[in-house]
């Protein structure tokens, strides 16, 4: 049925619950499973009187958050391990998380991507937006969204 899942985590408590899911998943299908983070760029700002950070302090956060994103995605790989499935893990460095999860997901060859939603409505939605949404109605390959 599936070769190989893509799962896109953030470390919330519902985006584990997404990781468990695929990981039973590929375990019943025999699939392998990509784990992928998503890290944002340090936002820098160019507008006349925005305050500027040193080039090697926005690189020691960058660092810092894929040091963060990595151990999450070397849990993932832990919790595979222990119930049989192959798990790669993969960063993704962007602002545009959606367009990433779908990037990463063609790159890695993947059969399903396995998403978690927040499950927002109305004015929350609107303002918070839904990369849940967004790959959902756009990507490709057939996507799985838990709740």
């Amino acid at each position: 049925m599936y070769e190989r899942i893509l799962v896109a985590t953030d470390g919330s408590p519902l985006s584990d619950k997404a990781v468990a899911n695929a990981l039973s998943l590929a375990k019943l299908c025999g699939a392998s499973l990509v784990a992928l983070k998503v890290v944002p760029r340090y936002p820098r700002s160019y507008l006349e009187g925005g305050v500027t950070v040193d080039n090697a302090e926005i690189k020691r956060i960058e660092a810092q958050w894929a040091e963060q994103a990595q151990a999450m995605l070397d849990k993932v790989k832990a919790e595979g391990k222990a119930v049989g499935v192959t798990v790669k893990t993969s960063i993704a460095k962007s602002d545009l998380v959606a367009e990433a999860i779908m990037s990463a997901a063609t790159k890695q060859k993947a059969d399903l991507i396995v998403m978690a939603s927040h499950g927002r409505k109305g004015l929350k939605r609107l303002l918070l937006g839904s990369e849940t949404q967004h790959v959902l109605t756009h990507s490709q390959i057939p996507v799985l969204v838990l709740r």
